[in-house]
């Protein structure tokens, strides 16, 4: 099976990994071992939780305008 995976920088350094389809989330402190986290963690999730459908997911990005903090 094929999923997605959201990768970001983490605050404190290292990256987060997130899985939408499972929900699974992990981090790791190079891009490439938090995808590794993150397969294994789905992994394990789908021994537990197995998935019904082969349907990928529809991925999209969308922008959101960033407003202004009102002054007081």
């Amino acid at each position: 099976m094929i999923f997605s995976a959201v990768i970001t920088e983490a605050e404190e350094g290292g990256y987060v990994a997130f899985n939408p389809e499972t929900g699974t989330t992990t981090q790791g402190e190079t891009f490439d071992k938090a995808v590794a986290n993150l397969r294994e963690a789905t992994e394990l999730y789908l021994e537990v939780f197995p998935m019904s459908s082969n349907y990928p997911a529809v991925l999209t990005c969308f922008e959101v305008s960033h407003a202004q903090a009102a002054g007081c």
